[in-house]
């Protein structure tokens, strides 16, 4: 199963707890499998604030970065009120903007769920793909002054 590099930059990762609601579960108390992606979305959120580049930033700079794919694994069910970690972290930068994710128990640390999203950025006034990600991005990751 993935694993989070042990020498990624700290702002590039963030760790988010969540309880499994009520309203996320079936009658047999297991999250629907369409809510990961909004588990996914949470952490992703954090990541970018953490990042100082949010949505509304990545607005204002001129850009939409749009999820172009997503990828889950389910190894093991999430369960009603089960309170699980999500970690995200940026994985790949250059052409895309591939987030890297892992949903484990916040008590035990067994690992539950995996996966990913790709992003790419669009010009908004223009809609025109980039094929490289933008400066602003590559500012805002630290790789550039």
């Amino acid at each position: 199963m993935v694993s989070k590099p042990k020498d990624l930059p700290e702002k590039w990762s963030v760790d988010v707890e969540i309880e499994i609601p009520f309203h996320d579960v079936d009658v047999m108390e297991i999250a629907w499998h369409g809510h990961y992606a909004k588990y996914f979305e949470v952490a992703r959120c954090k990541l970018f604030d953490q990042l100082d580049y949010n949505y509304p930033e990545m607005r204002d700079s001129g850009f939409a970065w749009p999820v172009i794919d997503m990828h889950i694994r389910y190894v093991q069910p999430l369960l009603f009120r089960q309170k699980v970690t999500v970690t995200a972290w940026v994985a790949e930068w250059e052409n895309r903007l591939r987030i890297q994710y892992l949903i484990a128990d916040s008590v035990s640390g067994a690992r539950l769920t995996k996966g990913h999203t790709d992003q790419v950025a669009i010009k908004l006034h223009t809609k025109e793909l980039l094929l490289a990600s933008p400066s602003i991005l590559l500012k805002k990751l630290g790789i550039t002054s």
